[in-house]
């Protein structure tokens, strides 16, 4: 969602979607984005991604850092806006550069990942906004393959596993 200058909460349009991914293509400079690796119990809440790049795959609820907000809150507003759950930002847990290039080598997306840990509040989780389906699995789940997943993924859970052991 995104707010007009009288204060009121918009839905953006399609076209506005289309835009802002455009604009990320072919970037002058990385782009930054935050990831939230929420657990509940010894399971962590995973998005199917619904937009390209990478449709179809599983991932932690995410997206871009918006201006004046801190990584903390982008992270849990990204949380909120795909799967309705709230968390508390816990700290980070990674900073990773994701950058695909083009057949020329030219670099098409590069995006600074900041994956910051979030404590689970309340909800269930419900797909929304670039989120196709989401899904609370264990750490066997990723690795039996039952989910299509980043190389990150998996990392990533097993430091939120460790931090949440050492409370």
């Amino acid at each position: 969602m995104s707010s007009n200058p009288a204060g009121s909460t918009t839905e953006p349009t399609t076209a506005d979607l289309d835009a802002r991914r455009a604009a990320r293509r072919y970037p002058d400079r990385p782009i930054v984005a935050v990831l939230a690796v929420v657990l509940r119990g010894e399971k962590a809440l995973i998005v199917q991604r619904a937009q390209q790049p990478n449709a179809g795959r599983w991932g932690f609820p995410g997206g871009v850092l918006e201006l004046g907000e801190t990584v903390a809150e982008g992270a849990m507003r990204e949380l909120r806006e795909e799967t309705g759950i709230a968390a508390e930002a816990a700290g980070w847990l990674d900073v990773h550069d994701a950058v695909s290039r083009d057949p020329e080598g030219r670099v098409q997306f590069h995006y600074v990942l900041i994956a910051v840990r979030g404590i689970w509040q309340s909800g269930e989780g419900e797909p929304a906004d670039d989120a196709a389906a989401c899904a609370w699995v264990s750490r066997g789940d990723i690795v039996a393959g039952r989910y299509p997943t980043f190389r990150t993924l998996l990392p990533l859970f097993d430091r939120a596993l460790a931090a949440a052991r050492s409370r």
